[in-house]
Parts: C-alpha cells; sequence; structure tokens
C-alpha cells in the first residue's frame, strides 16, 4: 500500500535540506498551511454567508476590497503572529509592512509577504481563485524589530514560496529551493496529503493564458506572439489553445501541470506592467524555474530584480520554458517595429 505523507511530515522530512535551520521554517510552513484550511473553509461556504462582495472601500492597488479578501488578510496576518517564526510582512491589502513588535517575533527569522486572495473578482461567480506567498530570511539584525529592508531582497533570496489554488480541490504547491511539490487538501481528515511530488513543467506546451481584450494595447511583440499562437498548429496539426481565467494562481497552476506560458504585459494604461514583484511574481517565478520553467519581464529574470517599493509592478511572462524564450524573441525583435 502506497504511503500517505501529509503535508506536516512532508515537511519535517525535509527539513534536513536546511542545515542552518533548526525547525523554524518548518513551523512557519505549517502555519501557513493551517491558515489556508481556514480560509479554504470560508471559500467553500462563502455563498452561504455574508462574506461575498464588497465592503465598500478600496486597497492600496485602487481596488475594491471584498469581504472574503479581508477575511484572508486578516487570518494570515493573525496565523503568521502567532507562529511566533515571523518577524513581520506585507501584503497586498497594505499600504506599508507590519511589523510584529513581540518579543518571540523581534528573534524570528524570517519575514513573509503575500497576496492574501487572488483573483477575487472572481470569488463571486465560483471560480478558481488563490493565496500567494513568499518566505525571506530577515537581514536585520535578529533580536531587533524586522525593517523595510527586509522586503527589498531579490527574488534569487527566497528560502521558500509557493500558492494555494481554492478550487474543486484545495492544493498547496510550495518549494523550498529542492523541486516543487503539490499536496492536495484531504476533506476527510482535514489534511494536506502529498498528491503531486517532484513536479516538473513540460518544456513546451499548446496554452496560451492572456488576457486578449487588452489586445489593442499590447507591445507589438506580443500581439505577433499572439499571431503566432493563432495560426501555427505546433503538435500533429493541433493549434495553440487560449485559456485565461483571471486568477494567476489558476491559469499557473493549470500550465505549470501541463505546460503553456502566461502572458500579463505592460498596456498603454499600466506601462509598468500590472502584477506585483514581491508577492506575486516572484513566489510564481520561484516555483516556475524550481519546475523546470522560466520567468521574465520580457528582458529580465524576475528574480534578478531588487525591488525598490513595496507594490512595484512588472511585466509578466512565465511558463515552459521554449514558450518563454520564444516570446522573449518575438519582443526583441518587434520591439522598434
Amino acid at each position: 500500500m502506497k504511503r500517505i505523507y501529509t503535508l506536516n511530515e512532508f515537511i519535517i522530512e525535509r527539513q534536513a535540506d536546511f542545515p542552518y535551520a533548526k525547525g523554524e521554517l518548518s513551523r512557519l510552513l505549517s502555519h501557513i498551511g493551517i491558515a489556508a484550511k481556514i480560509v479554504n473553509r470560508e471559500v467553500n461556504k462563502a455563498g452561504l454567508v455574508d462574506i461575498l462582495g464588497e465592503i465598500g472601500t478600496v486597497n492600496v492597488q485602487g481596488e475594491s476590497v471584498k469581504k472574503l479578501d479581508v477575511f484572508s488578510d486578516e487570518m494570515f496576518i493573525n496565523t503568521l503572529l502567532t507562529s511566533g517564526e515571523c518577524a513581520a510582512c506585507a501584503t497586498e491589502e497594505n499600504e506599508e509592512i507590519i511589523i510584529f513588535e513581540s518579543e518571540l517575533a523581534k528573534h524570528a527569522k524570517y519575514v513573509v509577504a503575500f497576496d492574501p486572495l487572488d483573483g477575487s473578482s472572481n470569488i463571486d461567480v465560483n471560480v478558481s481563485i488563490g493565496t500567494i506567498f513568499s518566505i525571506y530570511r530577515r537581514i536585520s539584525e535578529v533580536g531587533e524589530k524586522a525593517t523595510f529592508d527586509d522586503f527589498m531582497q531579490p527574488g534569487t533570496s527566497q528560502v521558500a514560496a509557493g500558492y494555494i489554488i481554492y478550487g474543486s480541490s484545495t492544493m498547496m504547491v510550495y518549494s523550498t529551493g529542492y523541486g516543487v511539490n503539490g499536496f492536495t487538501l484531504d476533506p476527510s481528515i482535514g489534511e494536506f496529503c502529498l498528491s503531486h511530488p517532484d513536479i516538473k513543467t513540460p518544456t513546451t506546451g499548446q496554452i496560451y493564458s492572456v488576457n486578449e481584450g487588452n489586445y489593442i494595447r499590447f507591445p507589438n511583440g506580443v500581439k505577433k506572439y499572439i499571431k503566432y499562437c493563432q495560426e501555427h498548429e505546433p503538435n500533429n496539426g493541433r493549434p495553440y489553445a487560449l485559456r485565461y481565467i483571471g486568477s494567476l494562481v489558476a491559469d499557473f497552476h493549470r500550465n505549470l501541470l501541463k505546460g503553456g506560458i502566461f502572458l500579463y504585459p505592460e498596456t498603454e494604461s499600466h506601462p509598468n506592467g500590472k502584477l506585483r514583484l514581491l508577492y506575486e511574481c516572484n513566489p510564481i517565478a520561484f516555483i516556475a524555474e524550481q519546475a523546470g520553467g522560466r520567468a521574465t519581464t520580457g528582458t529580465e529574470r524576475i528574480l534578478d530584480i531588487k525591488p525598490k517599493t513595496l507594490h512595484q509592478r512588472v511585466p509578466f511572462y512565465t511558463g515552459s520554458s521554449k514558450m518563454v524564450d520564444t516570446v522573449e524573441e518575438f519582443l526583441r525583435f518587434f520591439k522598434n517595429i
């Protein structure tokens, strides 16, 4: 009989990957898993209680805040605080970093950046949404309060990153820099169980994911690439397929498993891109590369970028390595045409 690994068992077993650690990262990841279970419960019953819809405020990104966004944000903040392993966090919903001031938190070694509920515009119509998280070792002195600079590290400094997708089943996918593993929540026992060990994304695929509604505002290279996808039949006479959900986690997760590319270019209204580097692009790029894929701005590797602001935005292209290579070629060739 095949052994079933729970998330906590797997995390503890892999603790040896970090000789400098004494279990702190393992406990932090376990607490993130606990918060994910609670958010999953609320997502599943959202249509039955007064938790859907907007609360009448706008977040720092200028987006309407949904009630479930607020719940998820508060749940992850509180869980990170009580874990005792997080010195500070940064979240999409808050303009500034949140510094935990307890003595326990001051001695914590890690800071966490996260998007509490990616794809929240899909909440009301029961489409997959997700949580994205990124973990860094703090660079400020342990024993003191965390600082803004702890978050201004390039993506290459991440010690762990991942996402939770709340869909037909709920999955947590994460990496500590030693491959990517996926865990599916078994509601009968309330545990995440290893279901997708050592995920490797195909080097190419047939899916391209982009909001074609913004086509006329895209750079020339992206327009040409979309036409290329529409006109070519790469595999046995089968054309590329457009698949776009409008949730980064959901679109990326599908392409990670099946092979494909996700594109979110700069546009006239968002010349620097729209997705946030720190808590959206960096963790997704970390997962992509650990699974054998790529992530780029079109000209620069995402993980090499040193953030300058907390909510910095960048263009984002990620997925199967050969498809990302191709879109970069289109962007270079048609840059000035």
